[in-house]
């Protein structure tokens, strides 16, 4: 087992429900994840898997700090980041990226796809930013003339593609992709896993994959966490999970949506197309 990236314990988060919003006063808080405590191993794809509601993205976006916690631990390389503010964690945003799950609300569609992947660059003072992001755009296996083009003109697997370069072309320590691909057909999630786990072998990256859909966990992710109501109700290897499931939540997962076998020898017929 590598030696993990990020050490969550007993992480605690609770947030206003406003559903229940009185007249006067604060929203009574409802707690949204439940003493978690976990490893993210360095260089992995772990799955984060649970149905609507289990807690699942609100987790994702803790990691990156988007959220803060009320109390517990998030280490990230050995440095507790959980309660750091923007200024401090401004030094740390290089490192924690994020792929969306619809690309075409998270492209500025006035701009094109060159400036979309090339503003971070730049934001970050780093050298020959338009030619970095001709490089990630290559690496996702789009050519440098779509970086004249608007998010428009893409397909869906395209625009998934152009996030997926945005977030690699700062070269980050973890990338959270959250559903990335519910939104594509087949043959497009197909190519965006494909790219995803070339990446991170590439790369040495470590994600963390948010997915409601298991198969798409088993394809892609070395380990897998599974939530329900913000607690961890199951956690290991991705096939001792799902060939031994311990908890019903995790059998009613399976149950639920088909396991198709997608091995070394799948991923090898599945070709990233260069366009």
């Amino acid at each position: 087992m590598a030696e993990p990236l990020f050490s969550v314990r007993d992480l605690h988060l609770a947030l206003p429900d406003m559903t229940r919003k009185p007249l006067f006063g604060p929203a009574p808080r409802i707690e949204i994840l439940k003493g978690l405590s976990f490893d993210l191993p360095a260089g992995e794809i772990t799955g984060i898997v649970g149905e609507s509601g289990s807690g699942k993205s609100t987790l994702g976006r803790v990691l990156v700090r988007l959220l803060g916690v009320s109390s517990g631990q998030v280490l990230f390389r050995g440095k507790d980041i959980s309660h750091l503010d923007e200024v401090q964690l401004k030094p740390l945003r290089r490192d924690l990226q994020m792929i969306f799950q619809d690309p075409m609300s998270s492209l500025n569609p006035r701009h094109t796809v060159g400036r979309i992947v090339a503003s971070p660059i730049k934001r970050y003072g780093i050298d020959a930013p338009e030619k970095k992001a001709y490089e990630a755009l290559e690496r996702v296996g789009l050519s440098t003339a779509f970086a004249k083009r608007y998010p428009h003109e893409l397909s869906g697997g395209q625009r998934q593609r152009v996030g997926i370069a945005r977030a690699v072309a700062l070269n980050p320590a973890f990338i959270l992709a959250d559903e990335i691909v519910s939104g594509l057909d087949v043959s497009s999630q197909a190519q965006v896993l494909t790219l995803l786990r070339g990446l991170a072998a590439d790369m040495n990256l470590t994600i963390a994959f948010i997915s409601h859909d298991l198969s798409v966990i088993r394809t892609v992710c070395s380990q897998v966490m599974v939530l329900n109501r913000g607690e961890i109700v199951e956690a290991g290897r991705c096939d001792q999970v799902f060939d031994a499931p311990q908890s019903e939540v995790t059998h009613a997962l399976i149950d639920a949506i088909p396991l198709p076998e997608m091995d070394d020898e799948w991923f090898d017929s599945i070709k990233l197309d260069k366009v």
